[in-house]
């Protein structure tokens, strides 16, 4: 099943932060690395004054249901320091998920797909990126969600990239 992952640190030694988590994401079996974004350097969005992002997607092929994903995902938030004190609050490291295969789920622990992904261009820009033919499921092709958001804020790191799991 198809997992998009969206990466975020503003905190720290931010692109060790989402370097971690790509290692940390594939370091366990059950997920097969497909692609990762460029990163981008972004604005935040909502909640409390704060430095910028840098935001990137990953996107895997698994076994895992949504919900193994969830835990793996908070692990390695919790690994690399995340403290949960102020909702959209800065962070060592966000590790969101996005989208599995077109599962739906209302659940207040794993909305699926993430109910703000449509709005956001720190997750549509980078995951276009990595996926210019990838569909939100119940809302459409991400490269057509892209073109209604306002993108001024968001910023590619040419000079940052992230390795993939050898």
């Amino acid at each position: 099943m198809r997992a998009v992952l969206a990466l975020g640190s503003n905190l720290g030694r931010r692109i060790d932060h989402l370097q971690g988590a790509v290692d940390a994401l594939f370091d366990a079996p059950g997920l097969t690395f497909v692609a990762v974004s460029p990163v981008y350097e972004t604005d935040p969005v909502g909640g409390p004054e704060q430095g910028p992002y840098l935001n990137a997607v990953v996107i895997a092929d698994g076994v895992h249901d949504a919900r193994t994903l969830l835990d793996r995902a908070q692990s390695i938030e919790n690994a690399f320091g995340r403290e949960r004190i102020e909702r959209w609050g800065p962070r060592t490291l966000d590790v969101d998920l996005i989208a599995v295969g077109d599962l739906r789920s209302d659940d207040p622990e794993l909305t699926l797909p993430h109910p703000r992904a449509h709005e956001r261009a720190f997750v549509l820009v980078p995951w276009v990126r990595a996926d210019p033919d990838a569909v939100l499921p119940g809302r459409g092709s991400v490269a057509a969600l892209l073109a209604e958001v306002d993108q001024r804020g968001v910023r590619p790191r040419t000079d940052l990239s992230l390795v993939p799991p050898a």
